[in-house]
């Protein structure tokens, strides 16, 4: 893989058209923001690892900023960038905008409904006074090209209903692996921005 610039980036992805999903006054939805940036020696995606709540189903994990849409936002995208700011207090205004991904579902387990999530990609150029909410235990950096030539990537067991499974994912340090739907939505970020771009077990995803 070349070095990937930012400017690439931005380019693929404004060239890029994602598979968006129908929604309905019942549909439950989110957003979340996946934010680029310019270190050195190479790219990075910022990523949050959760704080631990008894009942709730993220409770620890890696993901990107962002949560649920309220009746309030515009948009998905609002929602995206409203949720950023609330959770680590970094303001998307003076972000770039590049564009959204594909949508993502999460499956209703038990007495939790099914959601849908709408990744949209920001690149910024300046750092940030990082100002985390209660729901956010540490703002995580991760080079982007160490994952997509499968350096971090890892599997890990995870409990599924009554059993374990193995997923795939990158590890990003003690207790800091992306799985499930954030790793998926990497996958798919990937083969935008490079269209060699090959998912490392594929099988395990």
């Amino acid at each position: 893989m070349d070095v990937l610039s930012l400017d690439q980036i931005r380019t693929k992805l404004s060239e890029f058209s994602p598979e968006l999903f129908d929604v309905s006054s019942e549909t439950r939805q989110a957003a979340v923001a996946i934010v680029l940036r310019e270190s050195n020696p190479g790219l990075e995606v910022l990523f949050i690892k959760r704080a631990e709540f008894d009942g709730d189903p993220w409770s620890g994990h890696m993901s990107f900023p962002g949560g649920h849409r309220d009746h309030s936002d515009a948009s998905l995208r609002v929602a995206a960038e409203r949720e950023t700011f609330e959770e680590i207090g970094l303001s998307l205004e003076s972000a770039t905008y590049c564009g959204a991904l594909s949508h993502q579902r999460t499956y209703g387990r038990g007495n939790r409904p099914g959601m849908l999530v709408a990744p949209y990609v920001f690149t910024i150029e300046d750092d940030f006074d990082e100002k985390i909410s209660s729901e956010v235990e540490a703002v995580v950096w991760g080079p982007l090209e160490a994952m997509m030539n499968g350096v971090l990537h890892s599997t890990e067991e995870r409990p599924l209903n009554t059993g374990f499974s193995k997923f795939s994912g990158y590890t990003l340090g003690k207790n800091r692996f992306v799985w499930g739907l954030t790793y998926r939505t990497l996958q798919e970020l990937f083969e935008v921005i490079d269209p060699s771009y090959v998912q490392p077990n594929e099988s395990l995803t």
